[in-house]
């Protein structure tokens, strides 16, 4: 036994690039979108104040941290989930699972169901997270794509899609 060697798994490189810039630009879209969309601007309401949720992968990340304010603001807050206490995390159990909800291979119900993804937090508040993303991905992807990645597609009117594509568009790469 004392030629044990312990083996670590190494880290794809190209899988961690792109769930870095999705959760990143998942994160600014969340807050883009509770400025635009009622819906997830209802959601957030019904949250408690100072809520925090993530959503990354374990053991090591990548992760994406949003936060509501005093005055119900919504804010991306970065990466680091040891910055301030996270009231819900969403963790999928390895990045390659992660990856697959991110490559819209998989839905997040699917991911669920094959346990995937684990939750440390209140269920209801992780059911408000995931219909918010749900919403935020009608916002960014085509439709053909966000079928995959949602449950079911709402029907919006075209001024809503349209209209609210553009703006959470604009919001999240501008930051305003």
């Amino acid at each position: 036994m004392e030629n044990f060697k312990e083996v670590t798994p190494g880290a794809n490189t190209l899988v961690n690039i792109y769930l870095n810039v999705m959760l990143w630009f998942v994160g600014r879209a969340i807050q883009a979108a509770s400025t635009v969309d009622k819906d997830v601007e209802e959601e957030f309401k019904r949250l408690p104040d100072q809520f925090v949720f993530s959503l990354g992968a374990y053991p090591r990340g990548p992760h994406m941290v949003v936060g509501k304010d005093d005055n119900g603001r919504v804010k991306y807050l970065g990466r680091d989930i040891s910055r301030q206490k996270v009231d819900l995390q969403l963790t999928a159990k390895h990045p390659d699972l992660l990856f697959l909800l991110f490559s819209f291979q998989e839905s997040t119900p699917v991911s669920n169901a094959r346990d995937r993804l684990f939750v440390d937090g209140q269920v209801p508040h992780a059911c408000a997270a995931v219909r918010i993303l749900d919403v935020v991905q009608v916002y960014l992807l085509p439709k053909f794509i966000a079928r995959l990645a949602i449950k079911r597609y709402p029907r919006w009117s075209l001024m809503r899609h349209v209209w609210g594509r553009i703006r959470v568009n604009l919001k999240t790469v501008t930051g305003l």
